[in-house]
């Protein structure tokens, strides 16, 4: 069990990540961004119909939680990344939106409600993340699973993928996920190694890496994810690549860090899209089938497309 009193401090039922992991003071948030980073930001009919769809059924979609750039641009085409197990997670990452605190109950019937909307929407390749849930025995792995077997049922021709949590490297738990077979195995490695105290301090690198490696080794195609423009250079994102080639990773996306709030981690760059690019072909040249690059890609960014372009492993 995760002993949060010794991490947190409670504030009512939301906690204020530990004083170690805010800055050190206020950071005056980039207000001007580049050029490139212009987004139309419109709401469409399937824009609300999400909206409305996600709050009739309770659930939480990762698109406002994290506050992602392309929740205009996805959500009027018809498609959201879905988050399961609450909306308060029990890690305290300098980069993420998502609130850090003391998580409700479990909300057993999200598999069903899960599988409802993706029926509703008619999605073909839904993808499914969640917050992480320490202190749970197996980090809430039992709904992963029953959300891909709900869905699978109902809506047999939609792929799945899901974003898992490391599940505190508990094989045992990742196994559950596994044995439920979703299509795309995802699970963010987010930063470089050097970084990772100060970027995710409750993860360990190897921990995620070796997280994809059980996953390859279970025949699934994996995924991951990396956030540039935290101060990384970009020989230790190569290093990162080969690490994932090494792994047999299939599939990585690479965006531009956004800062949250004045509380989050502040930019340390704009990576300019010519280096985007070049990383891409960088990365496809060492190995990985597809790499899904430029300032504004998320890890859900063109999820569907990706999926189309290679072959599943169910």
């Amino acid at each position: 069990m995760l002993d949060l009193d010794s991490q947190i401090k409670l504030e009512g039922n939301v906690q204020t990540m530990p004083e170690q992991h805010f800055l050190t003071s206020p950071q005056r948030r980039t207000e001007r961004l580049p050029s490139w980073f212009r987004v139309k930001r419109e709401t469409g009919k399937h824009y609300l119909r999400i909206r409305h769809l996600a709050k009739r059924l309770n659930l939480h979609t990762v698109c406002e939680e994290a506050r992602c750039p392309n929740i205009w641009e996805c959500w009027n085409n018809g498609t959201a990344t879905f988050m399961i197990l609450g909306e308060i997670c029990t890690r305290s990452c300098g980069f993420c939106a998502v609130t850090f605190g003391l998580p409700n109950e479990l909300d057993r019937s999200e598999p069903a409600h899960l599988t409802e909307a993706v029926a509703a929407l008619d999605l073909g390749h839904a993808v499914i993340t969640s917050v992480n849930r320490d202190e749970l025995e197996n980090g809430g792995a039992e709904i992963f699973s029953e959300s891909i077997t709900q869905i699978r049922a109902r809506s047999p021709k939609c792929t799945i993928e899901v974003l898992i949590p490391d599940f505190q490297g508990k094989k045992s738990a990742l196994e559950i996920v596994l044995d439920a077979r979703p299509d795309i195995l995802a699970h963010n490695m987010e930063t470089v190694s050097r970084l990772y105290r100060h970027v995710r301090p409750q993860a360990q690198y190897t921990r995620s890496l070796q997280v994809l490696t059980w996953a390859k080794e279970e025949g699934l195609l994996t995924k991951t994810g990396l956030m540039l423009g935290l101060g990384e250079t970009i020989d230790e994102v190569r290093t990162v690549m080969a690490d994932l080639v090494a792994v047999g990773c299939d599939i990585l996306t690479l965006g531009q860090y956004l800062q949250p709030t004045e509380k989050h981690l502040p930019i340390a760059r704009f990576v300019h899209p010519d280096e985007f690019t070049q990383l891409k072909e960088e990365g496809e040249e060492m190995g990985l089938s597809h790499v899904e690059s430029g300032p504004l890609v998320r890890s859900s960014y063109h999820a569907e497309a990706q999926a189309g372009a290679l072959p599943m492993a169910r």
